[in-house]
């Protein structure tokens, strides 16, 4: 009976967390727009948690070494999503129809879809600019773009290999490779002065929630998928019975 209810429950908890993670983003985000703002960014643009964000910025500096190396290494999530994108492909070529993709990795380029989606946003709608110009021009800032790349992607090749790979020594350097590359690209973002500190908290809150919510929308779809034959069997132990 246990094992029921914790199959007819899965998913939701997924659900819960990542709702719940997106509308704790959406608050920090007003917050920022409203809680201590002051016009201390670029060209006297404002900036929320002005105090903090000026102090924690003066506190680090400006390393632009760090920043370029960091930028670089964005490259590695983008190759992440285009190593399950052609997965996907060849799945649709060999299977000849979509519906016959893994919904997991259909769910994931919905997913991909979606953090492209949330960039461009803010991309259009800046909520505050960058405390340094990139070549000399003004940047949007809120959220940290690579933070929010990072921390999309990252954790969803951990989830794959956990999902595919049958070695687990495989799935264990999988695990410790998104865990120190996740870091020091957080860190390095953070102490690398072109963001305000608000903004890396903001792109982790988005990229939790967001992956929150794949999490929970493939547990859904391994459970429709799985109830079909669970029905056939208990139907096909009835008639057994039966005869």
């Amino acid at each position: 009976m246990p094992n029921t209810t914790s199959k007819r429950n899965a998913g939701g908890k997924e659900l819960i967390a990542g709702m719940g993670l997106l509308a704790t983003f959406a608050l920090w985000t007003a917050l920022a727009q409203c809680v201590d703002v002051r016009p201390v960014g670029q060209n006297g643009t404002d900036v929320g948690f002005a105090t903090f964000n000026v102090w924690f910025h003066e506190l680090t500096g400006v390393h632009m070494g760090l920043y370029t190396i960091t930028d670089w290494l964005g490259l590695v999530p983008i190759a992440i999503c285009a190593c399950f994108g052609a997965l996907g492909a060849a799945q649709l070529v060999r299977r000849r129809s979509l519906l016959q993709v893994d919904a997991d990795l259909l769910l994931l380029g919905a997913y991909y879809l979606f953090v492209i989606f949330g960039y461009l946003i803010f991309e259009m709608i800046p909520i505050n600019y960058r405390p340094v110009p990139i070549d000399g021009m003004m940047e949007a800032s809120y959220p940290s773009s690579t933070t929010l790349l990072v921390l999309s992607v990252m954790p969803t090749l951990k989830y794959q290999v956990d999902r595919r790979a049958k070695s687990p020594v495989l799935r264990s350097v999988t695990t410790a490779f998104v865990a120190a590359f996740s870091a020091l690209m957080v860190l390095g973002r953070l102490v690398s002065g072109v963001h305000w500190a608000t903004d890396i908290v903001g792109a982790a809150l988005l990229a939790a929630g967001l992956f929150a919510m794949y999490l929970s929308a493939v547990t859904f779809a391994d459970r429709k998928r799985a109830k079909p034959n669970t029905e056939g069997r208990e139907w096909n132990f009835a008639r057994s019975c039966r005869n």
